[in-house]
């Protein structure tokens, strides 16, 4: 053996020095990743023809394996690393020679390149990938985070340490509009840092602040790297689990686990929404400690306001903007745990329930069944048999078609427990009760006469709905009743949103927030998945920009404001009426309601290509466009070129290598420590795009293999992966934040200013660790 080392480790020691030889070279990483791959196989096979490569196999035809395998031992569950006492044979590291790992590894890389990048399950995922990234560039670019420091500083600029609180807020903001680090610290380093210096600002805290700020977009969805990860750790937890339960004597992971081996990107989104937030509220709460500590090094800054409009008391702002939402939010759990608000739901079933399913599979051998009572425990087994048991003794009636009579009984029993408002309307109301309540707070002397309509608006909408509009009633009669009570809202709002106008707050902070709200809301409440929610986002940036430009050329911008009401209509009109107009019968009502629709989204793909060319028009859309073009295709050029690398590895055996020596480890928690670990290095000198494509589908099958929740697990890789980012010397936020520092901050005092919020980084993984609960109470909430 060449330097005493096993041929599979010289071969994994040359592909890693090859691979940091060509990033450090200076060619773009996407190349550098394939052209790393192609230079470490040429001199791998070079080595193993000539015989200097040579790996230490265990000898499976001698008599200790065989009787090993005797006791019951799986041998996939043999390695060298757990049995190192076993006969070993010298086998090459290409058995059939390099020609034929060459052509196996050119037919993998074609059917990998066309089920992850090309025609692949995930193909539709990582298009958000492309969308996202058109939003955040859209919002950058039309200045929306320029107005939002400004707005932020002004508003807690006369709190200590309030500049660094308001960087953290906007931070959250564009983390939750982009999802993009680099673009993230360069637009925060460029508009915030001059201006905390010179309000007297520490430069460590400046550069501290923005730097953990930035990389927000790793963790807040809607997270690129999130949308990535999902994509790799749906299908690595999946086939992770089959391997398991096959382990285990089972045949597949459902009879195994009880529920099928599954995480999808939404989930992710869900997982790490707390996370997400306890980062930002930690960077914030120890901005606002070191100002109280060291007040000279962030005083208060107290900015011009701004503010038009007129000037409230703080008696008026805390009951217009705090006391009454709060009240309302109140009375509507209230009324949801009282029955008042609730589903209204009156179709009744068309079969029988029949028998229920056992909570587990019982018809299974006895290997799995050992490993199934281990697994969930004897009494789950236990009740799962008596439930088996129950099924087959006929213990509950088969389902059948109900008859009309029993049809209208269950539909009679449906409409009788019913709610009496809607939770749809219920929800509504609430909405535009906070903005008016809102609209007030900004503009206590104006005119109250819109704000009393739109009020009274709301109480018939209820009444109505309570007393005068069965559950079981038509959606056409439903709208009639209710056109009433809804234009007086809507001429309310009308009041409202002008008073609110007047508000530099609400008008700067209001649409990206309304936007972020209706990205991330239809993912996270099941509504839709990640790809639809992600060109809405980027169709609604779009409008949004191109509002904004109109407005600062003087011009009107009706026509956005009209197509956004048009996208609005048509999803409420989608919602309340079946649009299947290819039924064999289809009424009225549905006719027309399908026409509105088609007319809804016919003005608002108007109002969209209108946007466009106003943006074309003021030379925005152009560079938008090509940004998008340039980051996309670096994503898919490096999930290629990663794919090349990675197909390497596994072709000398150095995947199945690094698993088996994981595996070697009895404490799932010790391999987890020791990839985070390797991940938190690697972190140091590789994007997280390599690392994602690279690294996780060596160690993924293994720490997805085992008991860890998959959601929690991903997150945990996401915040250590942030974490890496900021860790001097060498975290890829420092260099960016190094970029467009003035010459008076020096590297120094960056490192010195991010090393705190390392320690907060560090202290957060713990916490997530000690508390998982954190991550996963989201999900287990909504999915319910």
């Amino acid at each position: 053996m060449l330097f005493g080392l096993d041929g599979v480790e010289l071969g994994l020691i040359i592909v890693f020095l090859t691979l940091f030889g060509a990033i450090l070279s200076g060619f773009p990483v996407a190349f550098a990743l394939a052209g790393a791959g192609v230079i470490s196989f040429g001199i791998i096979a070079l080595l193993d023809g000539g015989g200097l490569l040579v790996h230490q196999a265990i000898d499976t035809s001698s008599e200790a394996y065989r009787e090993l395998t005797a006791t019951g031992v799986r041998p996939d569950a043999i390695s060298v690393f757990r049995y190192p006492e076993l006969p070993r044979m010298e086998v090459p590291l290409f058995p059939e020679g390099w020609e034929q790992a060459l052509d196996r590894n050119l037919g993998f890389i074609v059917n990998r390149i066309n089920e992850r990048v090309l025609a692949g399950q995930s193909i539709e995922t990582l298009l958000a990938v492309l969308m996202f990234v058109m939003m955040g560039i859209t919002l950058e670019r039309s200045r929306i985070a320029d107005d939002l420091l400004t707005t932020m500083a002004r508003v807690f600029g006369p709190l200590p340490g309030g500049l660094a609180v308001s960087i953290v807020v906007v931070g959250a903001f564009l983390a939750a509009s982009t999802g993009i680090v680099g673009a993230t610290v360069v637009t925060m380093g460029l508009l915030a840092l001059p201006t905390m210096l010179k309000n007297g600002y520490s430069p460590e805290l400046a550069t501290g602040v923005i730097s953990a700020s930035g990389t927000l977009g790793q963790i807040i969805p809607p997270s690129i790297v999130i949308v990535l990860l999902g994509t790799l750790a749906g299908d690595i937890y999946s086939t992770a689990q089959e391997n398991r339960a096959q382990l285990a004597g089972c045949t597949d992971a459902l009879t195994y686990l009880g529920k099928p081996a599954v995480v999808s990107v939404g989930t992710l989104f869900q997982a790490a929404m707390l996370p997400g937030i306890l980062l930002a509220l930690l960077y914030a709460g120890y901005a606002f400690g070191y100002a109280l500590l060291n007040p000279k090094k962030a005083p208060a800054v107290a900015l011009s306001s701004g503010e038009g409009g007129q000037i409230s008391t703080r008696g008026e702002k805390l009951t217009w903007f705090l006391g009454v939402p709060l009240v309302l939010v109140v009375a509507l759990v209230a009324a949801v745990e009282g029955g008042v608000i609730g589903a209204q739901n009156v179709t009744a079933p068309t079969y029988t329930a029949g028998p229920p399913q056992a909570s587990l599979r019982t018809n299974v051998g006895e290997e799995c069944q050992a490993a199934m009572i281990e697994l969930h425990g004897q009494r789950a087994w236990d009740r799962a048999v008596a439930q088996q048991e129950d099924i087959i003794a006929g213990a509950y009636e088969p389902a059948r078609p109900l008859t009309d009579e029993e049809r209208a009984e269950a539909r009679a029993a449906l409409v009788a427990n019913a709610a009496p408002i809607g939770t749809g309307i219920g929800m509504t109301a609430l909405l535009f009760a906070i903005a008016f309540a809102i609209a007030r707070g900004v503009a206590p002397m104006a005119p109250p006469l819109r704000l009393v309509v739109g009020g009274a608006g709301i109480v018939l909408l209820l009444i109505a709905d309570a007393a005068l509009a069965p559950p079981a009633m038509g959606p056409a009669s439903r709208t009639l009743l209710f056109a009433i009570p809804l234009l007086m809202m809507l001429w309310g709002m009308a009041g409202a949103v002008r008073m609110m106008a007047t508000s530099e707050i609400l008008r700067v902070v209001f649409p990206p927030l309304v936007l972020i709200v209706a990205v991330l809301g239809s993912i996270l409440g099941g509504i839709t998945n990640p790809t639809p929610a992600a060109a809405l986002g980027a169709a609604g940036a779009i409008m949004l920009a191109a509002y904004r430009r109109l407005r600062e050329q003087g011009q009107s911008g009706g026509v956005v404001i009209w197509a956004t009401g048009a996208i609005v209509l048509m999803l409420l009109t989608g919602i309340n009426f079946d649009l299947r107009i290819g039924l064999a019968e289809v009424g009225f009502s549905n006719w027309l309601a399908f026409l509105i629709a088609l007319a809804a989204f016919l003005f608002a793909m108007f109002g969209l290509f209108y946007s466009c060319w106003v943006l074309l028009r003021g030379r925005i859309l152009g560079p938008v466009v090509r940004e998008t073009a340039k980051v996309t295709s670096m994503v898919f050029t490096i999930l290629i070129g990663s794919q090349v690398l990675n197909l390497v590895i596994i072709s000398f055996g150095g995947e199945h290598y690094i698993q088996d020596f994981l595996r070697s480890f009895d404490n799932e928690w010790t391999v987890f420590l020791l990839v985070m670990l390797v991940l938190f290095l690697l972190g140091f000198v590789l994007d997280f795009l390599e690392i994602i494509y690279i690294v996780v589908p060596i160690v993924g099958p293994v720490i997805y293999g085992g008991t860890l929740e998959p959601a929690w697990v991903t997150i945990m890789i996401a915040v250590n992966l942030q974490t890496s980012f900021l860790t001097p010397p060498f975290g890829f936020a420092l260099f960016y934040l190094r970029g467009v520092a003035p010459p008076s901050v020096t590297t120094g005092h960056i490192y010195r200013g991010v090393a705190p919020f390392v320690l907060i980084q560090v202290g957060a993984l713990v916490l997530l660790a000690l508390f998982p609960g954190v991550v996963t109470i989201v999900p287990s909430l909504l999915g319910h």
